[in-house]
């Protein structure tokens, strides 16, 4: 077995341990025992999960490692899982999964609510680190594989995924759970026809209400309606800015619930009236100046934009006053050109990165990550482990926190399942 990346590495009085492995999905199934040894559901993932930790230690010590080391490194990976910013409510009242789980907006919405993650998956490795570092789980990663659905528990509340937007290969067909076979929708459908959770919530781009022509909107709610039996209502658009965080984020949210519920009709949140602009997100102290734009870069923004005016084109990049709101962050270079923001706190204009020119004097620059984060709802204690373009992604893809949770609530509270109201 190959020494690799370690889940933990402790140092005792006689002992070093440094996990082994290359193969995350071991770890994931570790750390899930390791998150539920005080309750049933550690049952799924028990069995291996002692057997892979009996490997790294059998890597480390050979068969006769003494038992004290055995009990004292079980103990130490426990602390490493619960010694971290967001562990499980220890009041918990609900259990729900985590799919295609990014950085775990899901889980931070859910956990508020009082709710216990008992499984989750998400196969960008970046993005497991981050989830690991502020949850101390690593997720199980692709999620089409058998293996990695035969470890999703029973008798959970709740499944919650942002599940990617696909095309269905449906022309001419009535677009059932079958045609939904080659996408991810339909492992997601899958699960919930082996699980049966009594509710579920899905979380999407705006543009799936027409995407493929309205077709494949049409093929989910029918596979959710009819294959599945969920009663499930209309999909509401729910912009972000309107629970609390100046983004202009948009996004379809799809709630249902099982049909012996019994529900038949739901109510999304309405929106919050609070006062949102940038400056309450804005980073407090000068920035560094890495993040400040060159004056040749500044230049060709300026010159691409001034193209597209004259053609009567809206494209380009925007400077997002404090006062005002950001717009949608998004994965790659127009989700940061479209939030520049004017900050003339810089003082040291000496650049510290390889770029064309000089910094430019205007006092224009990118949103750092941490204002990304904010802009979704995330806390500043949420650690960042990674570098910054990594981070960008992981934000632009993350669900924001404050409308999912305001959803979250709705969604428990119409299928009386009990939480912990936490919506402001």
């Amino acid at each position: 077995m190959k020494e690799s990346l370690s889940i933990a590495e402790f140092d005792g009085k006689k002992y070093k341990i440094r996990l082994v492995d290359s193969d995350s999905d071991n770890k994931a199934v570790i750390t899930h025992y390791l998150h539920n040894v005080e309750n049933g559901v550690a049952k799924y993932y028990e069995k291996d999960a002692k057997e892979y930790i009996a490997d790294f230690l059998n890597y480390k010590y050979g068969e006769e490692q003494p038992k004290t080391v055995k009990e004292t490194a079980i103990q130490e990976l426990l602390f490493e899982v619960n010694n971290v910013p967001f562990p499980t409510p220890k009041n918990y009242t609900f259990k729900f999964i985590d799919l295609f789980a990014g950085i775990g907006g899901f889980r931070m919405a859910m956990q508020n609510l009082g709710g216990k993650c008992v499984y989750t998956s998400e196969w960008d490795e970046q993005a497991q680190k981050t989830y690991r570092a502020n949850y101390g789980e690593i997720p199980f990663g692709d999620i089409t594989k058998e293996r990695n659905k035969a470890y999703i528990p029973d008798d959970f509340d709740v499944l919650c995924a942002g599940f990617p937007c696909q095309a269905f290969s449906i022309a001419g067909k009535r677009g059932g759970f079958e045609d939904t076979r080659g996408t991810l929708f339909f492992d997601v459908a899958e699960i919930i026809k082996r699980k049966k959770p009594k509710a579920i919530f899905l979380e999407n781009v705006k543009g799936l209400r027409n995407h493929n022509g309205g077709k494949t909107l049409a093929t989910i709610l029918n596979v959710l309606r009819n294959d599945l039996g969920y009663f499930v209502p209309e999909p509401q658009i729910i912009n972000a800015k309107d629970f609390g965080v100046p983004q202009n984020r948009e996004r379809i949210f799809i709630v249902g619930f099982r049909k012996d519920l019994k529900i038949e009709e739901f109510k999304y949140p309405k929106p919050l009236d609070a006062d949102v602009s940038f400056e309450k997100v804005k980073e407090e102290n000068v920035v560094p100046t890495k993040y400040y734009l060159s004056t040749q870069y500044l230049q060709t923004l300026k010159n691409h934009k001034a193209r597209h005016e004259s053609k009567g084109n809206g494209f380009g990049y925007n400077i997002i006053p404090d006062s005002g709101i950001a717009n949608a962050i998004v994965v790659g270079g127009m989700g940061r050109e479209r939030n520049l923001v004017y900050d003339d706190r810089i003082i040291d204009f000496t650049p510290t990165t390889k770029i064309k020119g000089e910094v430019n004097r205007e006092g224009i620059r990118k949103m750092t990550p941490r204002e990304w984060a904010r802009l979704q709802g995330f806390p500043d204690s949420f650690i960042i482990p990674v570098a910054d373009a990594s981070a960008y992604k992981q934000f632009g893809n993350s669900v924001a926190v404050p409308a999912i949770q305001a959803t979250a609530e709705k969604i428990l509270e119409t299928a009386k399942i009990k939480h912990h109201a936490k919506r402001k």
